[in-house]
């Protein structure tokens, strides 16, 4: 038998505070056409004063929990990806473990940016695997809006603020892909492509949090291309057909990426679950943000084969084929 880590149950949380593109038209030299033109985003949540990634997290982690029928203390690892944590240290995912109740479980933060669900989903489908955990969380959560520069219009109109979480427990599998739970994860990173999209702070060089600077056509270019390689990489590993995929859930960076990602991979586009119009980019929360949205509105259902896949700045990528 195969050891499997089956998605249990699913959550998300947005903050109350809607910002439209047209309230954004009024802060800096932008507009709704223009926005949706090249974006496909026409709104984004934003984090209200005083409201922490922890605060995002815990929140979808109790819709998890409830959605998966457990409790707190069945959690044996806590795992959650973020580029936007409460403190430098400790890290956010210790707030999540006290929140639900289950003191001495392992917790921890994964740093890979837009890409940090896959990398948390690896990550804990390993630990899984190898006997360490049998229940896991894991959750994405970012407040992006505390590291942007609301003057520069080609970064701020992009990004939100949000939470995803999923319920992994141990199952057992045959060891084919008609098995439920994590197929297989794949995992990337080029460390040469700093320039690219980074934030200018840290503590270490400037001692501030800084603000996110991208140069958005050359990320547009390689996102494509890696997403692309990616998804492919995640077909043969299993030995399934493009065909075979009920749903992608992709990263929710931009909709002309989202759209020309499905164009190269042969994938009818209705295949593809699309929340980037209303939650905007939301990092490493827009995977489980969107996943929730397809299992919520009854789109994904059980037994079916969803192809998760993320770029994010570093550059780091990577993909999850999960049968729910």
């Amino acid at each position: 038998m195969t050891i499997r880590t089956v998605i249990q149950g699913v959550g998300s949380y947005l903050p109350e505070k809607v910002l439209s593109n047209a309230e954004l038209a009024q802060k800096v030299d932008t507009s709704d056409e223009w926005i949706v033109e090249r974006t496909g985003i026409h709104q984004r949540h934003i984090a209200a004063d005083g409201e922490k990634t922890s605060d995002l997290a815990i929140a979808a982690v109790k819709k998890a929990l409830a959605a998966a029928g457990r409790d707190g203390k069945d959690v044996d690892l806590f795992v959650l990806a973020t580029a936007t944590p409460d403190q430098t240290f400790p890290a956010s995912a210790a707030r999540v473990q006290a929140a639900v109740g289950r003191p001495g479980a392992p917790s921890f933060d994964v740093h890979a940016v837009c890409s940090g669900f896959v990398y948390g989903l690896a990550v804990a489908d390993n630990f899984i695997k190898a006997g360490q955990a049998k229940c896991a969380v894991v959750v994405g959560a970012e407040v992006f809006s505390r590291i942007l520069d609301w003057n520069d219009r080609t970064t701020c109109v992009l990004f939100g603020d949000g939470a995803g979480a999923v319920v992994l427990n141990a199952e057992d599998g045959g060891g084919t892909s008609a098995d439920r739970g994590v197929l297989s994860t794949h995992l990337h990173s080029d460390g040469r492509y700093n320039a690219m999209l980074f934030v200018d702070g840290g503590p270490s060089t400037t001692q501030t949090a800084g603000h996110i600077r991208m140069k958005g056509k050359e990320v547009f270019r390689h996102a494509v291309v890696n997403l692309t390689e990616a998804v492919r990489e995640a077909l043969v590993a299993n030995k399934v057909s493009i065909d075979d995929v009920d749903w992608l859930v992709p990263h929710q960076a931009n909709k002309r990426i989202l759209d020309s990602t499905a164009q190269k991979l042969g994938l009818d586009p209705a295949k593809v679950i699309v929340t980037v119009d209303r939650h905007a980019n939301t990092s490493a929360a827009s995977i489980p943000l969107a996943l929730a949205a397809g299992v919520e509105d009854g789109r994904i259902k059980r037994g079916n084969l969803v192809l998760m896949e993320a770029m994010g700045g570093g550059f780091t990528w990577g993909s999850a084929l999960v049968r729910m």
